[in-house]
């Protein structure tokens, strides 16, 4: 008798536990269930969007310092084999400091 007690408790948890999760599943492929997890797909992809255009504009915004600096400078970012332009940021530069004079009488 306690035998067949014991089985029935095990048996009915079983089922209790089985019914659960096939409801918890069912539930997710409801009109409801899957709206609710389309929202929380587009929300993460949201998400990671706009943390690439954060980190674009992080990226343009340095890149545009660096190249503000080099042209205040008067240096070239890249070498460039143009044996007609050398020394033309020395020139621009020497120009610079030339006119910065000029204005400063």
């Amino acid at each position: 008798m306690f035998r067949r007690l014991l089985w029935l408790g095990v048996g009915i948890g079983i089922g209790v536990v089985v019914v659960r999760v096939v409801t918890r599943q069912a539930k997710k492929f409801t009109p409801a269930g899957l709206a609710g997890s389309a929202q929380e797909s587009l929300g993460g992809m949201a998400g990671s969007v706009r943390g690439f255009l954060d980190d674009v504009r992080d990226g343009m915004t340095e890149r545009e310092d660096e190249i503000l600096a080099a042209f205040s400078d008067g240096v070239s970012l890249e070498q460039v084999q143009l044996p007609w332009a050398r020394g033309v940021g020395t020139r621009f530069n020497q120009f610079k400091h030339e006119l910065g004079e000029y204005y400063e009488k």
